[in-house]
């Protein structure tokens, strides 16, 4: 019996360890940031997958040297070839690995453009402006041309009429990818740009076509919903809850009461330039304005470019009570039923200097 016990005991002990072991792997192969961060290193010749350990490590691409060998061990990795790369830290081991073995035509003149999430459409084409040879101008008004808007609705299942409304400042708003892309040099056109974001947002949408189509909420109201909840401030992982807040508003027929679609409808792109006193806090005379006090639903289209992380908890949004919420400055996001749970909180953040608003 107590040889039987001490099996049992001996066979424990190797099932939890090739557990740890297996869950240590994994992590270690998995990407090092979830957002995009490129990197740009060389790969001399004459290089092998085992010498070039120490420079992917250095360059915080892999989580850990001694499983990065493991790995090519493992794989049986033999060759890369000598180029000069960009990666990614949002890359996993397997993918920088296969990008290292296939190579590629080092182009110097090639351009990326980092295109972060939330950017508004005047923060984008003064990107483009900056990283192109297209001015601010040629980019603001080729998103504003009717004919060209009208050839994209055409191309796009997700754009429809109704990002043809006269009261939105951008046709474009909300639907341009946020990513890294890469294009050949500085002469890129700005349509070349344009519509290479909107071919991403069509991979990244096209997997929810489904939901959408079954929703309430068509995919221009998801995708307005969707930023604003990128500007709100939630983590990562509140976001789905705060946009049930917001759907709760909705259903009940609650003004939104969202600062960022002032900030959007004031053209005021900082932030941190307080709204209070400014005259127009809660004009009611334009579609944008959600802190307006008899203005129910939606903007009239989005107010930034929202990433897959706020597109996924508008769209897998979750469900409960809350009519309120609020972010400390570490981000947290603390829920409310009511008004006065709501003012407490805020009230309880600022007696712990944990208030950043």
């Amino acid at each position: 019996m107590k040889k039987y016990k001490t099996i049992m005991i001996i066979l424990v002990i190797l099932l939890v360890g090739i557990f740890v072991v297996a869950v240590t792997y994994n992590w270690a192969i998995s990407p090092v940031s979830k957002k995009s961060d490129p990197v740009t290193i060389t790969i001399k010749e004459g290089s092998t997958p085992y010498t070039i350990g120490d420079t992917l490590y250095e360059n915080k691409l892999i989580k850990s040297k001694k499983v990065y060998k493991v790995y090519v061990k493992v794989n049986g990795i033999k060759d890369i070839k000598a180029s000069t790369y960009e990666l990614n830290r949002n890359m996993s081991l397997k993918e920088i690995m296969d990008t290292l073995a296939a190579g590629n035509a080092y182009n110097p003149n090639e351009i990326r453009i980092t295109f972060k999430e939330g950017l508004n459409v005047r923060k984008i084409a003064r990107l483009i402006e900056e990283k192109t040879n297209n001015s601010y101008d040629d980019v603001i008004n080729l998103m504003a041309d009717k004919e060209y808007i009208d050839s994209l609705v055409n191309k796009y299942w997700f754009l429809t009429d109704s990002v043809k409304n006269s009261k939105i400042y951008y046709p474009l708003e909300g639907y341009l990818f946020p990513n890294t892309y890469a294009f050949l040099n500085k002469d890129v056109t700005a349509k070349e740009i344009i519509e290479t974001m909107l071919d991403e947002m069509d991979k990244q949408l096209t997997p929810y076509k489904d939901k959408i189509t079954d929703s309430k909420y068509n995919v221009h109201e998801l995708l307005t919903l969707a930023s604003i909840v990128e500007l709100e401030g939630a983590s990562a992982d509140d976001r789905a809850s705060v946009a049930g807040v917001f759907y709760n508003r909705l259903s009940d027929g609650w003004v939104l009461g969202s600062d960022v679609t002032t900030y959007y409808y004031l053209k005021i792109d900082d932030f941190k330039q307080s709204l209070n006193g400014n005259p127009k806090l809660y004009d009611c005379d334009h579609a944008y304005n959600t802190r307006c006090t008899s203005y129910v639903g939606l903007p009239i289209g989005p107010i930034s470019n929202p990433g897959k992380e706020s597109i996924e908890a508008t769209i897998n949004y979750t469900k409960h009570n809350y009519y309120y919420f609020v972010a400390d400055c570490k981000g947290k996001t603390y829920l409310s039923k009511t008004s006065n749970e709501h003012y407490n909180t805020i009230q309880r953040l600022k007696n712990e200097n944990n208030w950043c608003a």
